[in-house]
């Protein structure tokens, strides 16, 4: 049975301000469709990311190399059950697309399966898996419960940042052909090993 590659929704924000521990930070983790199997509007992507899309701390998101982050929608059924035993949310809600700080919740590719230099090529664009996404304080304030980036250390459900090789433009029902590269480093094997550094 043939793996599905396919995009669920484009997700972008803007860089805005909240408040976490009493100190106000500036992030861009708050994702919200634009893009959805509804309403499949094309967004241009471009070197450096989606148009619409920021992010606020460039040292550890952004750039070249990580300019769009993609997530598993294999994981959501994960979260959504941590996060209604931690209370903050109900048993039956859904999280929205883009809850994880993702521009891309796509289905098909799996961490385990992803490794750096792999391409993604969609229909009009072509994307580059560069490296696994680190959690941080900010991915623990959106979750809402303190342990949100352990549970992404221990699960090593972390998704991954892709370069752009191919500028263009994407949308929710897009497929995608993976095309492996080396096959060298894969992403799983590379977030542990950040993970057991921090």
């Amino acid at each position: 049975m043939p793996t599905d590659h396919r995009l669920l929704s484009v997700n972008t924000g803007l860089a805005v301000p909240i408040v976490i521990d009493e100190r106000r930070i500036l992030t861009g983790i708050g994702k919200r469709a634009v893009s959805t199997l509804e309403a499949p509007e094309r967004i241009p992507v471009r070197p450096l990311g989606l148009q619409g899309d920021e992010q606020a701390d460039l040292t550890v998101h952004g750039g070249l190399s990580k300019a769009v982050y993609a997530y598993p929608h294999e994981h959501y059924a994960f979260w959504q059950t941590v996060r209604a035993q931690a209370g903050q949310q109900a048993w039956d809600d859904v999280l929205p697309h883009g809850m994880l700080g993702e521009n891309l919740t796509l289905t098909g590719l799996l961490e385990s399966d992803a490794y750096v230099g792999d391409v993604l090529k969609f229909p009009d664009c072509t994307l580059a898996i560069s490296e696994p996404r680190s959690p941080c304080y900010k991915f623990a304030a959106i979750m809402g419960f303190n342990q949100a980036v352990k549970l992404m250390g221990q699960s090593g459900y972390c998704g991954f940042y892709l370069a752009v090789r191919v500028p263009g433009t994407i949308a929710a029902g897009d497929t995608y052909e993976l095309i492996p590269g080396p096959r060298e480093v894969g992403i799983a094997e590379l977030f542990k090993v950040k993970m057991r550094g921090r």
